[in-house]
């Protein structure tokens, strides 16, 4: 067993994300005492994370307070499936439209951070999705109350491979609209690039289609391990940009969209996504 630590400091303005991963033995790992998870010096807190990481090249330190109004987003629809061994990817948002404050230093490069929106995400299980993709954006059209979050995926059984399965939320005008899920799976439509995916979800009340895209120098790409030896890329780019058309019957459609403000992520088998792999192992 061991523990990584992950940073990177996306910015629209620089060539590139800066990006750096430490991996420790699992003596450096410790949950409880009022912290979800510590790694080394690192620590994840209730309200707050705080911690450094130093590698060759880059070290980089952060202290901040995080809030967040909303309830936990549970993605799977059911609360057996989070026990039954299957699906063996579980994943939810403990935090899905946190507030943060605090500060960032990055190779002396000093960030203050004043109510920033932001999230914190959980996945865990006993292997990754064949191929998933996540969605996340914040105060659509300038509400801070308002997000969408989507996670679907493709797992495979032996050997097929499932259709997307995907489950999502959108969050507009203090109501919550549940999208998605196993029983719309035939309405689940998601096309995926490595830095940009058009997707359509539909719920009980509305219906949205939407897409998500940023510049191929925003993302990063890491390494993901499964516990079988295999391996995915993961590419994320957490400064996309993201717009919404929402329909409901018998209304006209609505227009959402955050600039910068979306995150997006794909894992894929595939190695030939043109996204420079950043030179850490993982496993």
């Amino acid at each position: 067993p061991t523990a990584s630590l992950w940073f990177t400091l996306f910015d629209a303005d620089a060539e590139g994300p800066v990006a750096a991963k430490a991996t420790y033995p699992a003596t450096e790992l410790r949950a409880g005492d009022g912290a979800y998870i510590r790694v080394d010096g690192a620590a994840l807190e209730p309200g707050r994370a705080r911690g450094g990481i130093a590698v060759e090249g880059l070290a980089a330190s952060w202290d901040l307070a995080f809030a967040d109004d909303s309830e936990p987003l549970r993605h799977l629809p059911y609360g057996w499936m989070y026990r039954a061994p299957l699906p063996r990817t579980k994943f939810l948002s403990p935090y899905a439209n946190a507030r943060y404050s605090g500060r960032v230093e990055v190779a002396g490069r000093e960030l203050e951070l004043r109510d920033w929106p932001g999230m914190v995400g959980h996945n865990w299980g006993a292997e990754h999705a064949e191929r998933w993709t996540w969605v996340q954006g914040a105060r659509l059209n300038g509400a801070e109350d308002s997000y969408f979050d989507m996670a679907a995926g493709r797992i495979r059984l032996g050997p097929w491979t499932t259709p997307w399965v995907a489950n999502g939320l959108l969050v507009i005008d203090g109501d919550l609209h549940r999208l998605g899920g196993l029983d719309r799976v035939r309405s689940t439509e998601i096309d995926d690039t490595p830095t940009s995916c058009a997707f359509e979800l539909a719920g009980k009340e509305l219906s949205v289609r939407g897409r998500v895209q940023a510049p191929p120098k925003d993302f990063v790409a890491w390494r993901y391990a499964d516990p079988d030896g295999g391996e995915h890329n993961t590419l994320n780019c957490s400064i996309s940009d993201l717009e919404l058309t929402v329909e409901r019957p018998g209304g006209e459609a609505r227009r959402l969209e955050t600039r910068g403000g979306a995150a997006y992520e794909i894992g894929m088998r595939e190695t030939d996504h043109g996204i420079p792999v950043q030179p850490y192992a993982d496993g």
